[in-house]
C-alpha cells in the first residue's frame, strides 16, 4: 500500500487533475495543445539531451536489457496483432494498429516518472537506454507491417527510409541524437547554455504528464470491449512478464532489471492513437485502449513494484 500512495498516486493524481481541470473547462483544448506541444516538442527533448549527453554509452547500452524490453515488446505486436486478426476477425489494417497498440508503452511520460519516484533519479539510466531506441525501432515495425497489410508494393528498405525520414524530423528523436553526439565527442557545451537546458528539462516531465490528462478527455471509452481488454492485458501484462523471464534468464542486474520491468509495465502511450489515425485504422481501440489502460495501470504498476527486487 505504501508503494502505491508513495510512487504510483503522486503520478496519475497530476494526470487526473489534467483531465479534471479540461473537463470541467479550467484548461481549454488549446491549451492542452499548446502545453503538450511545448513538452513534447521542447521540454522533454531538452530532457532526453541531458540524460543521453552524460550516458556511460558503454555501460548502461546494455544489450541484455535492449533485448529483453523489444524481443518482448515484438512478441506482444505480434500476440496483439494475430489476436485482433484471428478471434476477433478483424481486417489486416486494424490488426497492425491493434498490434502496434500492445507495442508502444508510454516509456517517458509514464515510465520515466514512475521509475524516477519508485527508484530515484540515479536508477534512470537503463530507462533512458531503452528510451533513445524506443520510438525509431516501435515506428520501423510498425509502419513496415502496415506496409505490408496495405499491399503497396514497396520494398522493406523503402519503407525503412521512408520511416527513417519521418523520424529524425521528430523533436525528441533529434534531442537524443544531439545528446549522443555530444556524448561521443565529448562536445564541450557552455555551462550557461547546460543550465539553461536543464531549466527547461526540470518542466517536462510534470507538465507532460498534466497535459496528457487533457488528451485522455478526448478518447471516449465506447464499443469493441474485447477487443481493448485484449490490448490492456498484453501491454500491462504478457509485456512485462515476458521481459521479467529475459531479464532473468540473461542475469539482468538490480538496476536495469527494474528499469525493464517498470518500462515494459507501462500502459500504450498517446502515439499508438496517432499511428492508428494516421492510418485510419482501429481509431476507436487505440483512443479507448490508452484512457482504459491508463487507469487499469494505477494498480498493474502497484502491483509490479511490490515484487520487483
Amino acid at each position: 500500500m505504501q508503494a502505491l500512495l508513495d510512487v504510483v498516486l503522486p503520478v496519475f493524481l497530476v494526470i487526473g487533475a489534467g483531465y479534471l481541470a479540461t473537463r470541467l473547462g479550467y484548461f481549454s483544448d488549446a491549451a492542452v495543445d499548446g502545453l503538450m506541444k511545448f513538452t513534447q516538442g521542447f521540454a522533454i527533448p531538452c530532457l532526453l539531451f541531458r540524460a543521453m549527453a552524460s550516458l556511460d554509452l558503454g555501460a548502461d547500452f546494455d544489450l541484455p536489457l535492449l533485448a529483453s524490453f523489444y524481443l518482448a515488446a515484438i512478441v506482444s505486436f505480434a500476440a496483439g496483432m494475430t489476436g485482433a486478426r484471428v478471434v476477433f476477425d478483424r481486417t489486416m489494417t486494424d490488426s497492425v494498429a491493434i498490434g502496434f497498440c500492445c507495442l508502444f508503452s508510454n516509456s517517458v511520460l509514464l515510465g520515466l516518472p514512475i521509475t524516477e519516484r519508485a527508484f530515484g533519479a540515479d536508477a534512470l539510466a537503463g530507462n533512458y537506454a531503452i528510451v533513445a531506441l524506443h520510438a525509431p525501432v516501435m515506428y520501423l515495425i510498425g509502419v513496415t507491417a502496415m506496409e505490408i497489410a496495405r499491399g503497396r508494393g514497396q520494398s522493406t528498405v523503402a519503407t525503412a527510409g521512408k520511416v527513417f525520414s519521418s523520424m529524425f524530423r521528430n523533436a525528441l528523436i533529434v534531442g537524443i541524437g544531439l545528446g549522443l553526439l555530444v556524448n561521443a565527442t565529448s562536445f564541450p557545451v557552455p555551462k550557461v547554455a547546460t543550465d539553461a537546458v536543464d531549466l527547461m528539462a526540470r518542466a517536462a516531465l510534470p507538465a507532460a504528464l498534466f497535459g496528457l490528462g487533457g488528451v485522455l478527455v478526448r478518447y471516449k471509452p465506447e464499443g469493441d470491449i474485447k477487443v481493448i481488454a485484449m490490448v490492456c492485458a498484453i501491454s500491462l501484462v504478457v509485456h512485462p512478464t515476458l521481459s521479467w523471464a529475459l531479464g532473468t534468464m540473461l542475469g539482468l542486474d538490480r538496476d536495469a532489471f527494474r528499469s525493464l520491468i517498470l518500462t515494459a509495465a507501462m500502459a500504450p502511450g498517446v502515439n499508438t492513437y496517432i499511428f492508428a489515425n494516421m492510418y485510419g485504422a482501429a481509431r476507436r481501440v487505440a483512443a479507448s485502449g490508452v484512457l482504459i489502460s491508463t487507469g487499469v495501470s494505477i494498480l498493474t504498476v502497484w502491483f509490479w513494484l511490490l515484487i520487483l527486487p
